[in-house]
C-alpha cells in the first residue's frame, strides 16, 4: 500500500467571522472528568469534489469562519481561575485548518482492506493529544487531504468541550453552510449553563495536567463490523422472543393501512392483525412487559461475541459501559442540542459465565434494564457521587473483560454533504482507543443499519471473526 503519511501542504489559523459575545462557559461534572481524554477524531471521506482543489480550501476556510461564529466555544481555550474551576474562555483566538496531500492514495486503498487501514490515524491533527492541553493550543483542528480521486475531512475536538451530539452538529454545519446553505442553521446550539451538571466541586489535577488512563501503545486491530437492517431486525425479534412472518414489514404494513383506509378496511386489517398474533402467541412471551431496541440487541450479540473470544473463566466479571445522553433525561430537560458534554457512563456487570450461558434476550435485557434505569433521578446520583469524589473519566480497560460503547448510530454523520455529495464512509483517528473499544455509527443507505467499530487485542479479534453466532448477522465492511 502507498504511503500513508500526507505531505504538509499548508497550515493557518482560521477566525471567527463575527466576536463572540459569549462569555466564559463553566465545564459541567460531564465536562471536566473528559479533561484526561484525548481530542475526538472524526471525519468523513468523500469522493473527490467537482471543483478543484485551489477552490475548495478558501471555500471550505470561509465556511469555517462563518460555522465558528455560530459556534464560539470551538474557537476559544480553556482557563483555570484562581479557584481552579475550568472554564471556556469564547476569546475568538480561532483553530487550526490544515491542508494535506496524500495523493498516493486511491478511495479503493482505503476501503478495500479486511482492518481499517493505519492511512486513515493520519488524516487528523493533534493526533493523542489530552483535553487538558485546550489550556494553550487550539479547541478544534481542520485537516483536509487530497487523495487521487477523493478528499478525506478530519475534525479534532476537545472532548471536554463538546461530545457527540455537538460534534455532529458542529461538522453538520460547516457543510451546510459550505454548500451554500444560509446561516439560518437547523440546530442551533444552545450554551446555557444553568443545570444540575454544574457544580461548584472542584476536580484537583496534577501538576502540567492529568493523562490518558489507558496504554495507547498496546497491540490493537480494528475493523468495522456492518449489521444489515435484515440482521438487526432478526436480532431484535430474537431479543423479543418473537417469530415473525417472511415478510418481516407484514405487520407494519397493516398498522400502516389503518391510517390510510376507510374504517371498514380498517377493522378487516386489525382482525387480520389479531388473528396473526394468535396464530403466534406461542412464539410470544407473555407478558411481554420489556421492548428490547435494536441497537441493545446488536450490543448484546457483541458482548456475546467478545466474550467468547476472550476465554475468560465462568467466573469472570464482565463490563458492558454504554454512553447514555441525559439531556433528554433530565427534569427540567436540556435543550436538545446542549452544546457540551452531557453524557454519562452506564456500566452493566455479568460473570462470563452468566453472558454466555443465557440467551441473547437475557445479555440484552440486562442493557435495557439499566439504560432504561438512567433518568433523572438517577442522573443526579451519578452527579452526586462525582461531586463526592470528582475525578478525571477511568477510560480503558485494566481488568481485560470490558467493552465500551461509544457514539451512536443516531448521529447524522453521513448528513455532512459539502456540496458534492454525501460522504462515502466515516473514520476515526488514533485517540482514545483501547481494547474493548467500540464505536457505533449509521449505516451509510440510511435503512437502519448500523456499522460497529471494532477495536480490540489481536489474538481476540481473530477469536471474533470466527465466531460463529457474531458472523451469522456481521459483514465485514469492504
Amino acid at each position: 500500500m502507498p504511503s500513508p503519511v500526507p505531505t504538509l501542504l499548508s497550515k493557518c489559523t482560521v477566525f471567527p467571522d463575527q466576536k463572540s459575545t459569549l462569555g466564559n462557559l463553566k465545564l459541567s461534572v460531564s465536562d471536566l472528568p473528559m479533561l484526561s481524554c484525548h481530542y475526538i477524531q472524526k471525519g468523513c471521506l468523500f469522493t473527490h469534489p467537482n471543483l478543484p482543489l485551489h477552490s475548495l480550501i478558501p471555500l471550505l476556510k470561509s465556511s469555517l469562519s462563518r460555522t465558528l461564529s455560530l459556534f464560539p466555544p470551538l474557537a476559544g481555550r480553556l482557563i483555570t481561575d484562581s479557584d481552579s474551576y475550568v472554564y471556556i474562555a469564547c476569546n475568538d483566538a480561532g483553530v487550526d485548518f490544515i491542508h494535506a496531500n496524500a495523493t498516493a492514495l486511491r478511495i479503493c486503498d482505503l476501503l478495500s482492506q479486511l482492518d481499517v487501514p493505519e492511512s486513515f490515524k493520519e488524516f487528523f491533527a493533534f493526533d493523542r493529544k489530552v483535553s487538558y492541553t485546550g489550556h494553550f493550543s487550539p479547541i478544534l483542528a481542520v485537516q483536509v487531504t487530497e487523495l487521487a480521486d477523493g478528499v478525506f475531512i478530519g475534525c479534532a475536538v476537545n472532548h471536554a468541550v463538546t461530545d457527540g451530539t455537538s460534534f455532529w452538529n458542529f461538522f453538520n454545519t460547516f457543510a451546510q453552510l459550505s454548500r451554500g446553505a444560509s446561516n439560518c442553521i437547523r440546530n442551533i446550539p444552545d450554551f446555557h449553563r444553568e443545570s444540575v451538571l454544574i457544580s461548584d466541586a472542584v476536580l484537583r489535577l496534577p501538576e502540567g495536567g492529568p493523562q490518558v488512563t489507558f496504554d495507547a501503545n498496546a497491540p490493537l486491530r480494528e475493523r468495522i463490523f456492518s449489521f444489515s437492517r435484515e440482521a438487526i431486525q432478526k436480532l431484535k425479534a430474537i431479543a423479543n422472543n418473537r417469530r415473525w412472518p417472511e415478510n418481516n414489514n407484514f405487520a407494519g404494513e397493516l398498522l400502516r393501512k389503518k391510517s390510510n383506509d376507510n374504517l371498514l378496511k380498517e377493522n378487516k386489517a386489525t382482525t387480520i392483525l389479531e388473528n396473526w398474533f394468535k396464530v403466534n402467541s406461542n412464539s410470544i412471551s407473555k407478558p411481554q412487559t420489556v421492548e428490547i431496541s435494536s441497537f441493545q440487541s446488536v450490543c448484546a450479540l457483541l458482548w456475546r461475541g467478545v466474550t467468547r473470544a476472550r476465554k475468560f473463566p465462568s467466573s469472570k466479571t464482565t463490563t458492558f459501559r454504554m454512553a447514555v445522553n441525559c439531556r433528554h433525561r433530565l427534569e427540567p430537560k436540556l435543550e436538545a442540542y446542549y452544546f457540551g458534554n452531557a453524557i454519562q457512563s452506564v456500566p452493566t456487570y455479568a460473570s462470563a459465565g452468566e453472558v454466555l450461558s443465557r440467551d441473547l434476550r437475557w445479555c440484552a435485557e440486562q442493557l435495557n434494564k439499566n439504560v432504561k434505569a438512567h433518568d433523572d433521578t438517577m442522573v443526579r446520583r451519578f452527579v452526586e457521587d462525582w461531586e463526592r469524589n470528582p475525578r478525571c473519566f477511568p477510560l480503558g480497560n485494566p481488568d481485560g473483560a470490558s467493552i465500551t460503547m461509544g457514539s451512536s448510530p443516531r448521529f447524522p454523520m453521513y448528513d455532512n454533504n459539502f456540496g458534492w455529495g454525501r460522504p462515502l464512509a466515516v473514520r476515526s483517528g488514533r485517540a482514545n482507543k483501547f481494547d474493548g473499544k467500540i464505536s457505533a455509527f449509521p449505516g451509510r443507505d440510511g435503512t437502519g443499519t448500523v456499522d460497529l467499530e471494532v477495536v480490540l487485542a489481536p489474538e481476540t479479534m481473530e477469536a471474533l471473526e470466527s465466531d460463529p453466532e457474531f458472523m451469522k448477522y456481521a459483514t465485514c465492511q469492504l
